[in-house]
This record gives C-alpha cells, sequence and structure tokens, in this order.
C-alpha cells in the first residue's frame, strides 16, 4: 500500500535530571549487593547516560500507585506540552492547525487521557479528534506512529499530530528483589518525542514534497510469546517482565520477518540506505546486525541514541529518527521497534 502522508517534523525532550551511568550503577549495587554476578550488565549496556523525572533518590525509595500516577501526569504533561510546541514550530505551523492528536505511553496511567490536558495548554481546536493508546511498551514509536500514519491517510490535507512518552524510571519497584528489576535499571530512562504528520494528496501536496514520507508499514506477533515482554499488575505500582529469552527470539525469528516485509513492498534489504531500530540494549543491537547481515556504521544512529539516553521505551526510536535527520541521512530507512506479544513493528521512511 502507498502512503500519501510525509513527515513535517520530528522533536523529543527528556526531563531534567541527567544521571551518569557510574552513578546508578553505584546506587545499584549498595541496594543489590545479592545479585553481583549480574553488576557487569551496568558497564555492559551500552549506556553512559540517562533522564530521570524525579531525583535517583526518589526512584530508591517504596511509593503507591497514587504517587506514581501524579509524578507522570505531571512529567508527562510537561515533556508532551515541550515537544508537541517544538514539532509545531519545526514545521512553521499552528497548534490550531492540528486536525488530530494520537498520544501513546506505557509507563503511567492518566483518565482523562493525556492528550486532553494537552487541548487547553497547546491551544488545540476543541473539535480535534484523539485517540490515546496504551499497550504497545516499546514498540509504540513506531506502533503508534503507523496508526497514526494510517489516520493521516484518509484525511486528505490534514495534520495528525502523534505524541508518544514514557517515564520508565517512574516503574522502579525497591520492593522487587527479582533479577530483571536489577537489570532493566541499567538500561531504562525517561523521554518524549512527537512527529507531525500531513496528508499530501490535497493543496498542501506540491509544497510538502521535499518532506520525508512514510513509503510502508507492517507488523508481526509471534505466538505463544506473551511472557517475553510486558508489565505485571503488582500492589505498588508495574511490574516489568523482560525474558532472557528476547535476543534468542530475534536471532532465530526475525530475519524472515523483516525479508517478508520488504519483499511484500517491492523493496530488498540492500535497497535500505540505514536502519533505525529502537535500542532495546547492546545485546538486542548486536543481535540484530547479526540476523540482517549489516555493519554497526549502518545503525550508528541507534548505538549514539543508546549511549546517550539509553532506553527510554516507545519515544527511543523517534529518538533515533530525529538523530538521523539532523545527519542529512537520506534514502529509504527502516525503522523497528520490539513490543510486548511479543512484537516487532516496520515501518519504511524515504528520507
Amino acid at each position: 500500500m502507498s502512503f500519501d502522508v510525509r513527515i513535517r517534523s520530528v522533536a523529543t525532550a527528556n526531563p531534567k535530571h541527567r544521571v551518569n551511568q557510574h552513578e546508578i550503577a553505584q546506587l545499584a549495587l549498595a541496594m543489590r549487593p545479592e545479585l553481583k554476578s549480574l553488576w557487569k550488565i551496568y558497564s555492559h549496556a551500552g549506556v553512559e547516560t540517562r533522564y530521570f523525572s524525579e531525583p535517583p533518590e526518589w526512584c530508591a525509595q517504596p511509593h503507591g500507585w497514587e504517587e506514581r500516577a501524579q509524578s507522570f501526569q505531571r512529567n508527562a504533561l510537561d515533556l508532551l506540552e515541550e515537544v508537541a510546541l517544538k514539532a509545531v514550530a519545526s514545521a512553521g505551523a499552528d497548534p490550531r492547525d492540528i486536525d488530530m492528536i494520537v498520544t501513546n505511553t506505557i509507563t503511567g496511567l492518566a483518565v482523562p487521557g493525556l492528550e486532553a490536558s494537552l487541548i487547553h495548554r497547546l491551544n488545540l481546536p476543541p473539535s480535534i479528534e484523539r485517540l490515546p493508546i496504551f499497550g504497545l511498551g516499546c514498540g509504540g514509536g513506531v506502533g503508534g506512529l503507523a496508526r497514526a500514519t494510517r489516520l493521516a491517510h484518509s484525511m486528505p490535507s490534514a495534520n495528525v499530530l502523534f505524541l508518544t512518552v514514557d517515564l520508565c524510571s517512574l516503574c522502579t519497584r525497591i520492593a522487587d528483589e527479582s533479577p530483571t528489576m536489577f537489570v532493566s535499571a541499567a538500561l531504562f530512562g525517561d523521554g518524549a518525542a512527537a512527529v507531525l504528520l500531513q496528508n499530501s494528496n490535497g493543496k498542501s501536496g506540491r509544497r510538502s514534497a521535499k518532506w520525508p514520507r512514510i513509503r510502508a508499514i507492517g507488523e508481526w506477533c509471534w505466538r505463544d510469546t506473551e511472557h517475553i515482554m510486558g508489565w505485571d499488575i503488582k500492589n505498588d505500582g508495574f511490574g516489568v517482565v523482560l525474558s532472557p529469552e528476547l535476543p534468542a527470539l530475534i536471532r532465530d525469528r526475525l530475519a524472515p520477518v523483516v525479508h517478508e516485509f520488504l519483499d511484500r513492498n517491492d523493496m530488498k534489504l540492500k535497497d535500505i540506505s540505514g536502519f533505525l531500530f529502537h535500542p532495546g540494549g547492546a545485546k538486542v543491537l548486536v543481535t540484530i546486525e547479526q540476523v540482517l547481515g549489516i555493519d554497526q556504521q549502518m545503525m550508528v544512529h541507534s548505538w549514539e541514541i543508546l549511549r546517550q539516553f539509553g532506553n527510554m521505551s516507545s519515544a527511543t526510536v523517534l529518538f533515533v529518527l530525529e538523530r538521523a535527520l539532523k545527519a542529512g541521512a537520506k534514502g529509504l530507512h527502516l525503522l523497528a521497534a520490539f513490543g510486548p506479544g511479543f512484537s516487532v513493528y516496520l515501518m519504511i521512511a524515504d528520507l
């Protein structure tokens, strides 16, 4: 399927607390000395710095649902307002030009949804259509953008604003003594991203020709893999589910899905100029390079975002996209991210 949708702008933002991996490692090791066999994960994760919504000391204390929700709603709204205004300004647009807003998250709850609160903050039109998404996990950056693309494709000349935010640090549970929580604390950080899409099949089509175009989208959900990634609902918050089987599943099953997706869209791996994968971790990126037969330079943007920001769940892949655009990347690029299900979300963008 061909899409009449182009990317007008991409914007990202992080909360104010910048922490380096060594500081977090010392805090984690002091709290869980019995997990010394896993200590090396902090130095091997490929992460140097991350951003937290609250000070690291907050994450080392117990919190219930109410405290977590309050912090999530306050910090998520501030970040979404920032990235939305940046994306609109970068495109030379006005918030009143937005016809639909799609928001995505996996790390917190808000009813009414975050997008409802943004209507007043951004001076969005009261007639705007809204779609909140929850549950796509790390895959939500590509999966949510794909859904926003389908909506934009159905609305000639429309502007659709896709927003995603995940504040992973707020999900740290000090009462959880599992190795999974210890490992996840070595990887995850907080961030938000915005993508302003426009349907180019209308009066704006001529002037939008220079904007990156979304060429194809797709996804794949492997059967009987729900245990690989997700949340358990605990008394004091979300309990992280992150199976050590993940790299092996990617190694054994990813390549056929990628090749089938490309074949379905009359493309081959050799047609792809760059690979913008969600950096779930260093081991995941190495596995992807091996199974697709590509060198690390083809994934340089993913590696660099992992180093500077860690894994920010859904927002991360859009940080990768923004970095590629700022670096002047051109040609067909494959965006991909993994999420609960276990699923992979795929997109081809012609930059």
